[in-house]
């Protein structure tokens, strides 16, 4: 059982039309953004889409949050993307920069055989939910 469902049935043909263990890794990242979210009341309602057929994250209601999409890479894997033109990546890189795989200033990819480290990430998440909110 998926929670929470699917916001559409082409969001769940999206994450269906993922090899596994890719989509495993990938479910865990959605699961992470939704509980992110319940946890930052700031955020508001997330809104699941696809954007570029990729699942994407945003917050409508409060308009406190840059774009989040999951995918995989040509590399392999799967990974958590926010836009190119933030600071996200680099702020984050600049806290762990040995704890994960960066690809430029858009992307932290995970291999299929690695944990997902909730909570470091959570920090990321939680950043980019809220990144317009930043003073």
């Amino acid at each position: 059982m998926i929670d929470p469902p699917f916001a559409s049935a082409d969001v769940e043909a999206a994450f269906n039309a993922f090899p596994e263990p890719e989509r495993k890794g990938l479910l865990k990242l959605r699961a992470l953004i939704f509980k992110t979210a319940a946890q930052s009341p700031e955020v508001g309602t997330i809104e699941e889409t696809l954007k570029w057929g990729q699942p994407s994250y945003l917050t409508p209601e409060t308009k406190s949050g840059s774009t989040i999409r999951l995918g995989m890479p040509k590399t392999g894997g799967f990974a958590i993307y926010t836009h190119c033109q933030t600071t996200l990546i680099s702020d984050f890189q600049n806290l762990f920069p040995d704890d994960f795989a960066y690809e430029g200033n858009r992307a932290i990819h995970f291999d299929n055989e690695g944990a997902i480290p909730a909570p470091k990430l959570q920090m990321y998440i939680r950043a980019a939910l809220t990144y317009h909110l930043k003073t």
